[in-house]
């Protein structure tokens, strides 16, 4: 009979909450992760009720659009422990991802597309669940603590959470902002079942200032620390599913992916260092793309170039359509219109409008003389070729 081999040996266990605390900083530090901090899993009947409140009235105004999802489970979004009844800690941890450059360069070249600094690189889903669930793996063999790991994958309110663990503040444009790096932050969560001694929360920072506020293009802000989604890039870019209001159309200049304004805005990220290259594997050739490249992708081309990307959890239909918005929105027509052109012939209906639209940009005669001899069998293209000439200047 063969024998089982011995046992490992553990590391002695922290001789206190306060050294094991200290321990998984260490750890998830060494694992890579920029800042690591600690929260109760509580956060008390005051920030409960705040917390209820605030989505309420987010779900009531009807900001969240499309993302229905929003308004299931919400007592899980107020109390980590509704989700998991045995948390005790939330372990809040993030990784920089802040530019080398200019993230709103791309904004001014006609003939390229701009994607959010945080998509130019490796799928920040599996960057994250990849160091967090090595974190997990070693507080279980550790110490045999039990955990959850979440990375933007059940209803947890991350940012309330990381600004309880003092790893920075909900600023006006409600995304995290930290006085070390900006807001340039992603956001994951570990809850563990053992209680250990909470970071001090971080105070609200922001004072006067509205520079976020002012930079958004679509004023998608009906009052500082609210959003309203349905205004949004990036909502309307990754999360919308059908055609974009009309009138928002001409100020998603070549944004075909998100959108880094409020962001890039932030006074606070004169503190921010440079992400690490190897954080999200940057790829150059997502800098700024040529968008006529990116009209030129069929299904499975978007899939091969946009492969262990986060872009491509958005389908082929969507990014198309964004592209083709960003197409009649170019001032270099000649280079558009090509492209335009075969966006015009889609099998996506979705992608088949928004190209109409491009062309009534882009060359308003040719539009004008297609328009009464357009067989199409999909009614929404068949509405946009019924549409009044886009405005130029809207």
């Amino acid at each position: 009979m063969s024998r089982l081999p011995p046992t490992p040996k553990r590391p002695p266990r922290p001789a206190s909450p306060a050294a094991l605390r200290d321990a998984i900083r260490a750890e998830a530090l060494r694992l890579g992760f920029d800042a690591v901090a600690f929260a109760p899993a509580d956060p008390g009947e005051d920030a409960r009720q705040q917390r209820r409140e605030r989505l309420a009235a987010f779900l009531a105004a009807g900001w969240q659009g499309d993302m229905g999802w929003l308004g299931d489970r919400t007592e899980a979004r107020t109390d980590p422990r509704a989700l998991w009844p045995k948390a005790r800690t939330v372990v809040s941890v993030a990784l920089n991802y802040a530019p080398a450059g200019d993230p709103l360069a791309v904004l001014a070249r006609d003939d390229r597309g701009a994607i959010s600094v945080y998509a130019r690189g490796r799928d920040y889903h599996d960057v994250m669940k990849t160091k967090m669930k090595a974190l997990g793996r070693h507080i279980w063999d550790t110490w045999r603590h039990d955990l959850k790991v979440f990375v933007d994958t059940a209803p947890v309110m991350e940012k309330p959470a990381a600004q309880l663990a003092g790893t920075g503040w909900q600023g006006k444009h409600t995304n995290l902002v930290s006085r070390r790096f900006g807001s340039w932050l992603l956001l994951g969560e570990l809850l563990l079942s053992v209680e250990l001694p909470p970071d001090p929360p971080e105070a609200d920072h922001c004072g006067q200032c509205r520079a976020c506020l002012d930079a958004c293009p679509t004023n998608a802000f009906p009052a500082p620390y609210r959003l309203d989604a349905r205004r949004c890039i990036s909502y309307l870019t990754i999360e919308h599913e059908g055609p974009v209001d009309r009138a928002l159309r001409p100020l998603l200049g070549n944004r075909v992916y998100g959108c880094d304004d409020c962001l890039a805005a932030c006074p606070w990220n004169k503190f921010a260092q440079a992400a690490r290259e190897t954080a999200l594997h940057a790829r150059p050739d997502l800098d700024a793309p040529a968008l006529a490249e990116l009209a030129s992708l069929d299904d499975a081309g978007f899939r091969r170039h946009f492969s262990h990307n986060a872009v491509k959890r958005m389908g082929r239909d969507r990014f198309a359509r964004n592209v083709a918005y960003a197409l009649g929105n170019s001032r270099a027509r000649e280079a558009a219109l090509p492209a335009i052109e075969r966006l015009l012939g889609d099998a996506s209906p979705l992608v088949r409008g928004a190209a109409v639209w491009a062309l009534s940009r882009q060359a308003p005669a040719l539009f004008a003389a297609r328009r009464g001899a357009v067989t199409e069998d999909d009614a929404t293209v068949r509405a946009e070729w019924s549409a009044p000439l886009a405005e130029e200047g809207a």
